[in-house]
C-alpha cells in the first residue's frame, strides 16, 4: 500500500515507529558566498522501495534540478522517482529575500548567512510504503573558518533531524552560518543559544539575561513546548523585525529587549515559537494579539518591569487600539495587535472571574499550542472553560469579525 504525507502535515498512521521500515535521508548544504546561494545534495538509501516519489513547488529562487531516477520538471513543480534502492536529487537556491526595500529575511554574503532551512529546502510531500519513515541527517560543507548554528544539536556530525509525528523529516528553522559569535545556556532544561556574525555588536548576553527571567515564567504554563531555542541576530541591511520558526526565531540586533511601551520584541517572537499556532485567514489578530499580551506578562512575572510599569504598558496598549478600524481582516498591524491585546486582558479577566480565579488565559494556551486558530475555536475553547462564551469574545465586541465570519461561510 502507497501512502501520501506532506510534511509538516500531520499524518494519519500512528507515529510509532518501532519494527517499521526505515529510510535514509541525507541533506547536505553547501554555501557559496561569492554569488549568494546554496547547493542542496539530497541523498536517498532504501534497502528497497520504500520512498516511491518526492514532489515539492518551486519559484524563481530554485533552479538547476537534477538526479537519479526521473525528475519531472513542470509549472506544477518537481517530482523526483528516485531508483528502488535510492539515489541523489540536488538543486541550486538563491538565498537573497528582500522583505523591505534594502532590508532582507534572508541572506548569504562574504561573511555569514543567516536564512531559514524552508528558504532552501522546500517543503515536499511523498508516496511511499505504508508506515515507512525517514532516518533524516544534515550536515554542511563550509567554507574555512565558517560555524553553523540550527535549531538541531550541534553535537553530533551529521545532525540529525526527527520529528515523532512526522515520518517524512526535513529540516526547519534558522540557521546562522559564517564568522560567528555565540552564546550558550540553559534555562529551566530549555538548551538556549545566540548566535549573531562577529562585529555586529549583538547583545548576546543580555538577551540570555532577559531570557533567564523569563523563560522559567513561560514553561510554568506551557512546561512541554520547548527543549530548545535558537536565537540569531544581526545588524543591517537584515531587516528590522522578528520572526518565528520550529524550535527558532531571528530578531535585529537593533530591536529593544524591552521598548519603552513595556513590551518585548524578544519575548514576542519567544511566544509564537512556544504556542507554534498558525492563524485561519481573517485571525492573524488572534496569535499577534496572545503573543504581544504575553510579552508584557512574562516580563512583570519575571520582574523585568513592575507591576505598575506592567500596567502603564496595558493602558497604552488600549490606547494605541483606539486606531484600529478593524480586528479580523489581513495581516494585523501594529493598532490591531493592541486591540487583540485589550481583547485577551479582558478574557483573561472574565476565565478568572467565572472560574473563583482558578482559571485564566494562562489554561487556554496549553489547549490552543500547535492549533490553527479562527474566532470559533477560539470561543468554544474558551467556553469550555469559563462554563459560556466570555463577552470578550462576542461578535458585537470584535470590530469586522462578523463580515469574515459572514464570507467564510458563504465560502463554505
Amino acid at each position: 500500500m502507497i501512502a501520501i504525507s506532506g510534511c509538516g502535515m500531520p499524518e494519519s498512521e500512528s507515529a510509532d515507529r518501532r519494527d517499521e521500515p526505515e529510510y535514509d535521508l541525507r541533506y547536505v548544504l553547501t554555501p557559496n558566498p561569492a554569488d549568494g546561494t546554496v547547493d542542496v545534495r539530497l541523498t536517498l538509501r532504501q534497502p528497497r522501495n520504500l520512498l516511491r516519489e518526492v514532489s515539492f513547488r518551486i519559484d524563481q529562487r530554485i533552479s538547476d534540478v537534477r538526479g537519479d531516477g526521473t525528475v519531472q520538471i513542470d509549472d506544477e513543480g518537481v517530482s523526483w522517482q528516485p531508483p528502488p534502492r535510492g539515489g541523489t536529487l540536488e538543486w541550486n537556491a538563491l538565498v537573497q529575500h528582500e522583505r523591505d526595500v534594502g532590508a532582507f529575511d534572508a541572506l548569504l554574503g562574504p561573511d555569514w548567512g543567516i536564512f531559514r532551512a524552508e528558504d532552501v529546502i522546500p517543503r515536499a510531500r511523498t508516496r511511499s510504503l505504508k508506515g515507512a519513515w525517514s532516518n533524516t541527517t544534515m550536515a554542511f560543507k563550509l567554507p574555512p573558518g565558517w560555524s553553523v548554528v540550527t535549531e538541531y544539536s550541534s553535537l553530533r556530525d551529521p545532525i540529525r533531524v526527527q520529528r515523532d509525528d512526522r515520518r517524512f523529516d526535513q529540516p526547519t528553522g534558522w540557521i546562522a552560518m559564517g564568522t560567528l559569535g555565540v552564546r550558550r545556556d540553559t534555562i529551566t532544561d530549555v538548551r538556549v543559544a545566540i548566535a549573531a556574525p562577529e562585529g555586529h555588536g549583538a547583545r548576546r548576553l543580555d538577551m540570555l539575561a532577559l531570557l533567564n527571567w523569563t523563560l522559567p515564567e513561560l514553561m510554568e504554563v506551557l512546561p512541554d513546548s520547548l527543549s530548545r531555542l535558537t536565537v540569531v541576530t544581526a545588524g543591517d541591511p537584515m531587516w528590522r523585525g522578528g520572526l518565528s520558526a520550529p524550535a527558532s526565531l531571528y530578531v535585529h540586533k537593533d530591536r529593544p529587549l524591552i521598548s519603552e511601551n513595556g513590551t518585548s520584541a524578544l519575548l514576542h517572537e519567544v511566544m509564537h515559537v512556544a504556542l507554534s499556532i498558525r492563524a485561519e485567514d481573517g485571525y492573524d489578530w488572534i496569535i499577534e494579539g496572545l503573543a504581544e499580551f504575553y510579552s508584557i506578562e512574562l516580563l512583570r512575572r519575571g520582574k523585568a518591569i513592575s507591576q505598575r510599569r506592567a500596567e502603564r504598558a496595558f493602558v497604552q496598549q488600549a490606547e494605541w487600539a483606539r486606531d484600529a478600524t478593524t480586528l479580523c481582516g489581513g495581516v494585523s498591524t501594529g493598532p490591531t495587535t493592541a486591540l487583540a491585546v485589550t481583547v485577551f486582558q479582558a478574557l483573561d479577566q472574565e476565565l478568572a472571574a467565572a472560574t473563583d480565579n482558578a482559571h485564566s488565559l494562562d489554561s487556554l494556551l496549553p489547549v490552543i499550542s500547535g492549533q490553527r486558530m479562527d474566532l470559533d475555536k477560539l470561543a468554544a475553547l474558551s467556553s469550555d472553560i469559563a462554563g459560556s462564551v466570555p463577552d470578550a469574545l462576542h461578535i458585537d465586541n470584535l470590530p469586522g469579525c462578523l463580515s469574515i465570519a459572514a464570507e467564510n461561510a458563504r465560502s463554505d
